[in-house]
């Protein structure tokens, strides 16, 4: 009797285990293999802001349970930050020279890739104050400018330009990311700002920008890889597919990026 009773129990927990298991949520559409519940921390560049946060927002969607928390900083900064071993999965530079640092010192995986390229314009208030309508325009005596450090990608182009036209900037500030650089315009505090065309169009109606030829001699190609010490290698790998992918491509084109090698 005993033995038909625990024979019975046996048949009911196998049928119930059956059941449970056939009741189970299925794994997540996109979701990368045991990557549920875990957070992407990707340091990108200040300019980057506007499209990294829609490609985040959109992995975020396709991939349920993995959580994106972006760093916007300019790239110098940044790589000061991982070089002291600030925890990130993901590096997104406005130059190569700043991704190059990192690779000196072992901190990225593989070759980094080249998603996006970018080049200066001039940022004035609505206004235009100082009546400025070319590069030459802003070495004007009483023209307050501000542009980014020699460190920070954008003034390192800014340099570029100004070896190039022969034409030296005074400014009255020199700031360590290009976002900060539009604050100052914006603010009135500066008549005018070296930025890239992405900000400007980013900024709406705060500013207006003044494009100039000699901006095509320093234009700046956006690399992107995976950092060494990264424990979510597996999702920063998917995370770079999306932002070099079509989707990605199209979300940095739409905030005035160009595409590397066009």
């Amino acid at each position: 009797m005993k033995r038909g009773l625990r024979a019975a129990a046996l048949l009911l927990a196998v049928a119930l285990g059956a059941g449970l298991a056939g009741c189970a949520a299925p794994a997540a559409d996109g979701a990368a293999d045991g990557a549920a519940g875990k957070t992407l921390t990707v340091f990108a560049a200040a300019s980057l802001k506007g499209p990294f946060t829609s490609i985040a927002a959109a992995f975020e969607e396709q991939h349920p349970g993995i959580a994106v928390r972006l760093s916007f900083a300019g790239s110098s900064d940044l790589v000061s930050q991982l070089n002291q071993g600030a925890p990130a999965d993901v590096f997104a530079s406005a130059d190569a020279r700043n991704m190059a640092k990192l690779q000196d010192a072992g901190l990225v995986e593989a070759a980094p890739q080249d998603f996006a390229t970018n080049v200066l314009t001039i940022a004035v208030p609505r206004a235009n104050p100082a009546s400025i309508g070319s590069f030459a325009d802003l070495a004007k005596p009483g023209v307050k400018v501000a542009i980014c450090a020699s460190q920070v990608p954008c003034g390192a182009a800014t340099k570029t330009v100004e070896r190039e036209t022969g034409v030296a900037l005074k400014p009255v500030s020199e700031e360590s990311s290009v976002t900060d650089v539009l604050g100052k315009v914006s603010s009135g505090e500066a008549d005018a700002g070296l930025v890239y065309v992405t900000d400007v169009l980013a900024a709406g109606n705060r500013v207006k920008g003044v494009a100039f030829a000699e901006a095509g001699k320093a234009v700046n190609a956006y690399p992107i890889a995976t950092v060494q010490t990264s424990r979510n290698k597996d999702v920063a790998a998917a995370f770079i597919a999306a932002v070099t992918g079509p989707d990605g491509r199209r979300i940095l084109a739409d905030a005035g990026f160009g595409t590397p090698g066009a």
